[in-house]
């Protein structure tokens, strides 16, 4: 398995970002063994906000996607990069919010797994699905919709 740290801090990425990566890896860790790929989700988990080493933005998630790409990492890990926002958006939404028209919902149970334990992490620390819909108030209504959604679907696999 590849050192997921030293790839983050050799991209660029602060300790604060490698924390928030190993925070959600752990809480990820909530799914393992119901019949996902457990080394995929771990590797997406670290690698999902690698983007952060070019912005803060929204865009973070395409530009990971791009930075993987460049690593030759697996497109598996790469979509998870590119699918993690939120509870993913939609190829319009991403033209709204000035990103590459393209879809980045997540598809895959490993794609959902992560994007979930993305949102239930706050810096690093684990959050409740009812503290991120909190932290989500200024968000529309159908991007919360989703998230909630995403949670319960994923929730149903929590060992």
């Amino acid at each position: 398995m590849p050192d997921f740290v030293k790839i983050l801090f050799s991209a660029g990425c602060d300790t604060g970002v490698v924390k928030h990566c190993e925070t959600v890896a752990s809480a990820a860790g909530n799914y393992f063994g119901c019949s996902v790929d457990d080394n995929l989700v771990y590797a997406g988990s670290m690698m999902h906000d690698i983007g952060r080493s070019v912005t803060h933005s929204i865009k973070h998630a395409q530009k990971g996607a791009k930075i993987c790409r460049e690593l030759g990492c697996p497109n598996e890990i790469t979509e998870i990069v590119r699918c993690h926002t939120g509870a993913g958006l939609t190829e319009d939404e991403c033209v709204i919010l000035g990103l590459h028209p393209l879809d980045c919902v997540p598809k895959t149970l490993e794609e959902k797994i992560v994007a979930h334990a993305d949102n239930l992490v706050k810096g690093s620390r684990i959050i409740t699905l009812d503290e991120r819909m909190m932290l989500a108030a200024d968000l529309s209504k159908r991007a919360r919709r989703n998230i909630w959604r995403l949670g319960m679907e994923v929730e149903l696999m929590r060992k």
